[in-house]
């Protein structure tokens, strides 16, 4: 337990602290240290990817695939995959955490943060497309930093495993577990506040969906394929209903979020620091950009060029943070202040929809948070195939035995929650960031030269 704490406080920990006006501080951890400046560097090294080709990255939903008869799943349908883990309980509890904590300027933060993060998406998923092999299991493909760590430092010799990939594929299969936990139990409370129903019974009955979709050999994609679009538009569309319904409100709101952004209010207060990281954090973990997750399901896709499921990621990070985060940012912020004060958590956001849209505000926030997390949970799911194989070798066996760890994870989180799984799951998705990084720095200089050639003979050819 020591040594597992000394790992969390190293990865999560106040690492640097940064003096700032009124007495302020700027605190960061080591995995801001290290994201935020990869991003940077990735942002200018693909010349501001996320500004420059944002409307190639929506052309590409599109993309029908390397040939006629399509070998795995598309690239809109690995974008669904990543877009069910990143879309979860962090778009709903963790901005209104961030708003509470770092004020309305979060919002900012977490908006600029998260199209930095875009040029690392773009980097780790073209990386997986590069590195991906045959899947003879599910069929298809499948990759991730497993792979690319693989060939990274064993090369093309025939060596079974590579240090580093595996410590990556442990962390994301001990990150997954602790996740599912974290799921179990949000649900499980959720829908005890909304509908009065005790924890075993909502569980029961989550576990046994769940179980009839991963235990299936290729449903997980089907399934999400209609859950993910759907919960996604509902939420969007009932917080465009929302904004206009006050639209009247939206200059004050605006004001309020670029005033506290850089604001000497806030500055003097000695709070400055507080708005900034918060939305950077949220930013950073919400779309998880650089944690080599999503990877894991752009390797699957069947995709003419490597860079279109690169594209396809970076378009995800924007769908997770710039429209997802920022209708519960909305939702929160176009609430009554009064209402709010002294809550938090799920209980502020079920205050603000109350406020919005009576007890149907209440019930809604609970179906979508279960659409959101059991999403996520196929969603992860997914993402450990390879990681699995990586480890264990091609067979149902080890497949089979991982889902099943995972589901009695969900059953046990939705019956108490367990402070040190969740913090194993904190553990587990900042060990997969620093082995992730550990290979893109090297690796990135692959996935510039293939945006090269996707814009010189693709991208324009098309265009004309």
């Amino acid at each position: 337990m020591a040594l597992f704490r000394a790992i969390y406080n190293l990865l999560w920990g106040d690492l640097v602290q940064i003096p700032l006006p009124g007495g302020s501080s700027l605190v960061l951890s080591l995995l801001v240290l290290i994201l935020i400046p990869a991003g940077l560097y990735f942002t200018v090294r693909t010349r501001f990817l996320p500004f420059r080709l944002f409307p190639e990255m929506v052309r590409v939903t599109r993309d029908k695939g390397s040939d006629q008869e399509r070998q795995g799943i598309s690239g809109l349908q690995a974008l669904i995959v990543s877009t069910a883990c990143r879309v979860g309980m962090g778009n709903l509890v963790g901005v209104v955490a961030a708003i509470s904590a770092g004020g309305a300027g979060a919002v900012f933060w977490m908006w600029l943060i998260a199209l930095v993060g875009s040029s690392t998406a773009f980097v780790e998923a073209t990386l997986a497309q590069i590195y991906k092999e045959k899947d003879p299991l599910y069929g298809g493909w499948r990759g991730g930093p497993a792979y690319y760590l693989h060939r990274l430092f064993a090369g093309r010799k025939k060596r079974r495993y590579s240090l580093f990939a595996v410590l990556f594929a442990i962390s994301g299969l001990v990150c997954w577990c602790g996740i599912s936990q974290v799921i179990g139990n949000s649900i499980s409370s959720s829908f005890k506040n909304a509908f009065h129903i005790p924890p075993l019974w909502s569980t029961i009955a989550l576990v046994a969906v769940a179980a009839v979709v991963v235990l299936r050999k290729n449903a997980t994609v089907r399934v999400l394929d209609i859950v993910v679009p759907v919960m996604a538009a509902c939420y969007f569309f009932l917080t465009l209903v929302l904004i206009i319904m006050n639209a009247s409100q939206l200059p004050g709101v605006f004001a309020r979020i670029f005033s506290e952004a850089f604001g000497l209010r806030q500055a003097v207060g000695g709070g400055l620091g507080a708005v900034i990281m918060n939305g950077a954090k949220r930013g950073l973990f919400s779309s998880e950009a650089g944690s080599g997750s999503a990877p894991c399901a752009a390797a699957a896709a069947d995709v003419s060029h490597p860079a279109k499921a690169g594209l396809l990621q970076a378009l995800g990070v924007f769908i997770d943070t710039v429209v997802i985060c920022s209708c519960s940012a909305m939702i929160m912020l176009l609430t009554p202040e009064s209402l709010t004060a002294g809550l938090e958590g799920m209980d502020l956001l079920q205050e603000a929809m109350r406020y919005h849209l009576g007890e149907f505000g209440v019930v809604f926030i609970a179906v979508i948070l279960w659409l959101f997390s059991f999403s996520t949970f196929l969603g992860v799911l997914f993402y450990a195939r390879s990681n699995v194989a990586y480890l264990f070798g091609d067979n149902w066996l080890s497949q089979t035995l991982y889902k099943l760890v995972a589901l009695a994870m969900l059953f046990i989180g939705g019956l108490a929650a367990y402070q040190f799984v969740w913090d194993l799951g904190d553990v587990g998705i900042g060990l997969m960031t620093i082995f992730n990084m550990i290979a893109l720095i090297p690796l990135a200089p692959q996935a510039l030269a293939s945006l090269r050639d996707y814009e010189q003979n693709h991208l324009y050819k098309t265009k004309e």
